[in-house]
């Protein structure tokens, strides 16, 4: 099977097949930590002059590197393997948002549930501002597998890493496959926590101002010392440390 053409800027043998393998084992701890099934899902990486996919409808647990998809900017792949029939979702987030490194699209149970009442979800709690705005939209509807699903998908995620997919499920990036997986298994637990408090009362939702104090704080969230640069606001009010 080929794989990427050679170029000057093609990852080395072992970066491409360590590639791949990140791609498989990503999957693989989708389904492990419930936030997908059987194949429904998919996930890519930016790799070289474009992405690795997965290949449609290969199990994880006997996939192997070489039906990892290479799929290129001018929208042509590589290879025996076809692409995840959603192929084109993770194309349009490469193509239009350069911060993107890694895209995972899931079938998890509360976003899909979710999705299908096809609501915005409100900022019921703070975490909500892990998707990058006040709100976890629903993309309008579309089949499967089509540009208009694409195009409903991109309108959703301005200023926005995640959004539900209306009667469909779930799709978010990050710079890195693992906290792509990291926003994926957030989104879902969210959409479980707000179906919870919706079965027991009427959520109370977050304030414009308190959400933007959030937001404010989420421009450093996570992050260590090394990786701040002292503008903006901290996200942690940290103890005095020991010299």
């Amino acid at each position: 099977m080929s794989s990427v053409s050679p170029s000057p800027a093609s990852p080395s043998p072992e970066e491409d097949r360590a590639a791949r393998l990140a791609v498989i084992e990503t999957c693989r701890r989708m389904n492990a930590l419930g936030i997908n099934q059987g194949t429904s899902g998919n996930v890519s990486l930016r790799h070289g002059e474009g992405f690795l996919i997965t290949p449609s409808g290969i199990d994880y647990d006997a996939m192997v590197p070489e039906q990892v998809v290479p799929v290129h900017l001018d929208g042509s792949y590589s290879g025996d393997w076809l692409p995840s029939s959603e192929w084109r979702m993770h194309f349009d987030i490469y193509a239009s948002r350069p911060e993107a490194g890694a895209v995972i699209h899931t079938h998890s149970p509360h976003a899909t549930a979710l999705s299908c009442l096809r609501i915005e979800i409100p900022p019921f709690h703070y975490m909500i501002a892990v998707a990058g705005g006040k709100t976890l939209r629903t993309a309008a509807y579309a089949t499967f597998g089509t540009a208009e699903l694409s195009h409903a998908m991109l309108a959703a995620l301005e200023s926005r890493t995640a959004c539900l997919l209306a009667n469909h499920g779930m799709i978010c990036f990050a710079p890195r496959l693992d906290k792509a997986l990291w926003l994926a298994g957030e989104i879902e637990a969210l959409c479980r926590q707000y179906a919870i408090a919706r079965k027991v009362g009427e959520p109370v939702i977050l304030s414009d101002a308190e959400m933007n104090e959030v937001i404010a704080r989420f421009a450093t969230y996570g992050k260590q010392p090394g990786e701040l640069d002292g503008t903006g606001v901290a996200a942690v009010e940290a103890p005095r440390r020991r010299t």
